[in-house]
């Protein structure tokens, strides 16, 4: 028998369903705020129903949204729109008194390493995962995620919650 390729129109709103989670939780923490999360996953999925890419396996298709997701971030920022806007603060509800300081620490570390936090602890996905969707090495991804958990334990010293 042979392999049949996913095709994104397909089930268009079935997938946009399945990575809406994953594209959205891993546009703000890149981006920091609702209202830059919620452009970065409109553009995303914009792309994908005006590409329509054929996948071969479920796994090219995350790595594609994830791989979309940052460089739709990386464009964001650069853009002139973006470096003459003042964040806002976003009131954001939380389940615990610790999710929330959470939070506000992850805000303080850079987004590269906000984004290998985010995919490890929240998307379970492995090193060589990481690597493959950001296209980088496995030794980079194991570099970034032990800088990010030590700038994260000094943000944490230094505000005194442990």
């Amino acid at each position: 028998m042979e392999k049949q390729s996913l095709r994104a129109d397909d089930c268009e709103e079935k997938i946009i369903k399945q990575y809406s989670d994953l594209v959205y939780r891993l546009a703000f923490a890149r981006m920091g705020t609702r209202h830059d999360a919620d452009e970065i996953f409109q553009e995303v999925f914009l792309r994908f129903i005006k590409k329509k890419p054929v996948f071969h396996e479920e796994e090219h298709r995350k790595a594609w949204f994830i791989r979309v997701t940052i460089n739709c971030s990386k464009s964001f920022w650069s853009s002139s729109w973006f470096k003459n806007v003042q964040p806002i603060d976003d009131d954001i509800a939380f389940e615990t008194k610790e999710d929330m300081d959470l939070y506000h620490e992850l805000q303080k570390l850079p987004p590269k390493y906000r984004g290998v936090i985010y995919l490890f602890y929240y998307e379970d996905m492995s090193i060589e995962e990481i690597g493959k969707a950001l296209n980088r090495k496995n030794s980079t991804v194991r570099t970034q995620l032990t800088r990010a958990r030590a700038a994260l334990k000094a943000v944490i010293k230094e505000d005194d919650y442990v």
